[in-house]
């Protein structure tokens, strides 16, 4: 399975990247511009040292958006709200009909130039839910990644920690990328629900914003207590 990261030359989506390809994954960065996303592979590549005694690490490559989202069944979107709705636009005719597409877009109100720790909210509800108005019907998607450091998952010196919260209406969609979180060492998944939960989700990146420049640091997480372990939810039947 190949990974398409669009919007892969961010900060969190190179660190997603990393990450990923590390733990065994085939992983394409996307950019607006191919040559951007393969200079950005080419980086990766260097830090992970691909190509030079590898053993069980995946591979890195770097192309356009269009072209990534076409290539792959799984596409995590990391871009920023101001521009989600130009890049899936851009996107939604290459994207493959049985995809996974899992969105990683805050609604931060930089967007119109106020601070990080601030929202806004969009006319259907959550980011990921204009993505679903924009994309084409029947697409599965999940939201999630939106309470991980992007310092921390660049930093590969250090280990990944805390619980990556998923939300989506699709079950098996969300156990798709919850066995890629289960690919980062020490990083954990929770099914949190629907897509609606999205609403609530997205805005908890300003609050770890917040957090960080309260205490004057970069890597804030969450983490959920009550189990020993999440994943994916025991079945009902």
């Amino acid at each position: 399975m190949s990974v398409a990261i669009i919007g892969g030359t961010g900060d969190e989506g190179f660190g997603l990247a990393l990450r990923l390809a590390r733990g065994g994954e085939d992983v394409v960065i996307g950019s607006r511009s191919e040559e951007r996303g393969q200079d950005a592979a080419h980086r990766a590549a260097d830090l992970l040292g691909l190509g030079s005694g590898s053993g069980s690490r995946g591979s890195v490559s770097g192309t356009s958006n269009e072209d990534a989202a076409a290539a792959c069944d799984v596409l995590v979107v990391t871009v920023p709200f101001a521009g989600q709705a130009e890049i899936y636009k851009s996107i939604r005719d290459a994207v493959r009909p049985t995809a996974v597409v899992c969105d990683a877009t805050s609604p931060l109100a930089t967007a119109v130039g106020r601070p990080a720790w601030q929202v806004l909210t969009p006319w259907e509800g959550s980011a990921v839910e204009q993505a679903k108005a924009i994309l084409p019907s029947g697409t599965r998607l999940v939201a999630g990644f939106h309470t991980v450091s992007a310092e921390r998952l660049q930093n590969l010196e250090h280990p990944m920690e805390g619980d990556v919260l998923l939300c989506g209406g699709d079950g098996e969609a969300k156990a798709t990328i919850g066995a890629l979180v289960e690919k980062v060492p020490d990083l954990g998944w929770v099914d949190v629900g629907p897509l609606s939960m999205a609403r609530i989700l997205e805005r908890l990146t300003a609050v770890l914003v917040s957090v960080n420049r309260t205490y004057g640091i970069r890597d804030a997480g969450f983490s959920l207590t009550g189990r020993d372990s999440w994943g994916q939810p025991p079945s009902k039947a």
